[in-house]
């Protein structure tokens, strides 16, 4: 069983970025991607959601599984340009209820999303029932009140809880506690803000088995804070420290069984949604077409949060 004593001390930051491979190139005046992606509300109706991955600087935190680093700036983007972003975003995506303003970080990283923007954001994302922003729990204070009171009770905050294993969460280097995630949660739901949780299914430091019971703990977790949506990423390489982490034994991708597992585990509390993230989930599966069929009933899971009748994950 993989150890979980304390970060050793070679993971700290200078490590953790000396290992990653080079950035992508982006534009400060463009997003670096956008979508349109069907997601059931907690309104319990499918709708379509423009997804916008805003260029801005790079997060100041360096968690050790993280690759969104890979299409940030070194330096800050200019007054204006993250307005400019969503506009030219918006002008190329068909009409959607809701917004996710993703920024590869933290939206109220002054660094980040200047809040001289604030309002022409505001502005921009006027259109849609509902607005949804990511944040380290660390960075929920007095700039996320302002933007609050520009759109009102529509925001939601999606922040990483990663794992509800304490031991796990310290050898992330995420530089939070399950403490500093609760505190920020309350403050955001007595305000009247919708949090979105990210939940890693087998992070480092976990065997299979493990990661499987931690992503469940975690989903209790989020639920028991008042967290109103939970969002289960399988946990993925390309980063260079996971490769390291998985030459050394201490990291391996998990299945797509067990991904079916918890996503089944956490709809059939049923206490908020549970989201599947399918991004790139081909490299959990073989081109079978099995497996297509269990990507797909994890489509349907995610849109219906019902289980269907069908056999999944309990089965195999």
């Amino acid at each position: 069983m993989p150890s979980t004593n304390n970060l050793p001390a070679q993971w700290a930051d200078r490590s953790i970025v000396a290992l990653r491979p080079p950035k992508n190139p982006v534009d400060p005046r463009r997003p670096y991607a956008y979508l349109v992606e069907k997601e059931r509300s907690a309104e319990g109706v499918v709708e379509d959601v423009a997804t916008i991955f805003l260029t801005n600087k790079e997060c100041p935190f360096r968690c050790l599984m993280c690759d969104l680093w890979k299409n940030t700036l070194e330096s800050s983007v200019p007054p204006g340009a993250i307005p400019e972003q969503i506009g030219w975003a918006l002008a190329r995506l068909p009409p959607a209820r809701s917004v996710k303003l993703y920024n590869s970080g933290n939206f109220f990283d002054p660094q980040a999303i200047p809040e001289s923007d604030y309002p022409a954001v505001a502005e921009a994302v006027s259109p849609f029932r509902k607005v949804i922003v990511e944040s380290h729990p660390r960075m929920i204070g007095p700039r996320c009140v302002r933007f609050q009171e520009m759109v009102g009770d529509r925001l939601q905050v999606a922040m990483g809880l990663e794992t509800a294993h304490p031991g796990v969460l310290a050898r992330l280097n995420k530089r939070m506690t399950l403490e500093d995630f609760e505190r920020a949660t309350a403050g955001l739901v007595a305000r009247g803000v919708q949090v979105r949780a990210f939940i890693l299914l087998r992070p480092p430091f976990l065997d299979e088995s493990e990661g499987v019971t931690w992503a469940k703990r975690s989903l209790d977790f989020a639920f028991d804070i008042g967290v109103e949506c939970c969002a289960v990423i399988p946990t993925r390489g390309g980063n260079g420290v996971m490769e390291v982490l998985s030459q050394q034994g201490d990291f391996e991708a998990p299945t797509l069984t067990s991904l079916e597992e918890v996503i089944e585990y956490g709809v059939g509390l049923r206490r908020g949604r549970v989201l599947a993230d399918l991004w790139d989930i081909e490299r959990l599966a073989s081109n079978g077409s099995e497996e297509r069929r269990r990507i797909e009933r994890l489509k349907s899971i995610n849109l219906a949060q019902r289980i269907p009748a069908d056999h999944g994950a309990s089965s195999l």
